[in-house]
């Protein structure tokens, strides 16, 4: 009976020790925390390229999404929720005319603005978005709003604007949205179209950025903070020269915006109808929660496979829960930027 007992520990011991010298799987590896909180935010992916940005034109935009991310990575630093570091930090983007959003938001065919935000938070899989807006300062509050204090996750048009205006927001005059550089951009669209017999903007593309890009532009942020709360936000003022109330991914949940704890947040910028159709906010999470993938292996393919091979142009900025950031887009540029517990920031705009 004591050899029996004596050769069953040992094999138990055998084992233990087998065990312990065994190399970490890929999942082990995953669940090592990069930093303790963290932030990442885009300000709209296109065809951005060196020799169409004057220097001051790229010290503005670096300027504006440094001063941006460092509003969120503050509050995060000092103990804040990951809700109220997407917020602000979207905010400053929103009040600047250099982004697709609120301020500087890009012009209907009918010569209006309408904003469309979203947010989520990973906690909860709570969720609030707004589309259609004309007055209301800054859409991505109201996203918020939208999601605390009422039954519904997306209110639209002149209904989501008596919302607002019931529970206190910033309610502006439309023509706070006007900027000179989104209507002509606007004007030389239309005009282009009058004098091509085919209304084909490629041939418009090559000589106007601007046109080019008229599929673009949005602002996002996604943010980890201390507790391990994961909060995601996108705002924009959808497409230029857009008809008949379009809206694209930004204000659709598991599009344009996600955000889970067990696995990821994500805010997207690019072509919304593809977006849309790839569900590509959800699909990184996703291919992290049930295919065990990295951020970095779901994100590249969901952005360079999936999406590239359906047609889909743009990018996304994606924070995982241990704190692990990912920048991933098939455009020329991407506006972006990133900040960790340790205080490093990374600006850029242009593919490296």
């Amino acid at each position: 009976m004591k050899k029996i007992l004596f050769i069953v520990s040992a094999l138990l011991l055998l084992i233990g020790c087998k065990n312990e010298s065994k190399p970490l799987s890929t999942a082990q590896k995953k669940i090592e925390v990069q930093n303790e909180f963290a932030i990442i935010i885009h300000g709209g992916a296109g065809t951005i390229l060196k020799k169409n940005l004057s220097d001051e034109k790229e010290a503005a935009y670096k300027a504006k999404l440094a001063e941006a991310i460092k509003v969120g990575h503050t509050i995060l630093k000092n103990g804040g929720t990951s809700q109220e570091a997407v917020i602000k930090t979207i905010q400053v983007m929103e009040e600047s005319p250099l982004f697709n959003a609120g301020k500087g938001a890009v012009f209907t065919h009918e010569e209006t603005n309408e904003l469309d935000a979203s947010f989520m938070d990973g906690k909860t899989l709570n969720a609030g978005a707004v589309a259609g807006v004309t007055n209301v300062k800054s859409p991505i509050e109201l996203a918020v709003k939208i999601m605390t204090d009422s039954d519904h996750v997306m209110l639209s048009g002149k209904g989501a604007s008596i919302f607002a205006k019931e529970k206190g927001l910033e309610i502006v005059d439309p023509s706070y949205f006007y900027t000179e550089r989104r209507f002509k951009s606007l004007q030389r669209i239309k005009d282009r179209s009058k004098t091509e017999l085919d209304h084909d903007d490629k041939k418009a593309a090559f000589y106007d950025a601007d046109i080019k890009n008229a599929k673009f532009g949005t602002v996002g942020c996604v943010a980890l903070d201390k507790n391990g709360n994961i909060a995601a936000g996108t705002s924009t003022g959808g497409m230029t020269n857009k008809r008949w109330g379009r809206i694209g991914d930004a204000p659709i949940i598991g599009s344009g915006t996600y955000a889970n704890n067990i696995t990821c947040g994500v805010s997207s910028t690019g072509w919304g109808e593809y977006f849309i159709r790839s569900q590509v906010a959800y699909d990184i999470s996703a291919q992290m929660e049930y295919q065990n993938k990295s951020l970095k292996e779901a994100t590249k393919d969901v952005i360079q496979n999936k999406l590239t091979k359906l047609g889909g142009t743009g990018g996304v900025v994606a924070l995982d829960k241990n704190g692990n950031m990912s920048f991933e887009f098939n455009t020329a540029g991407m506006y972006r930027a990133s900040m960790n517990d340790k205080d490093e920031l990374i600006v850029k705009i242009y593919k490296e």
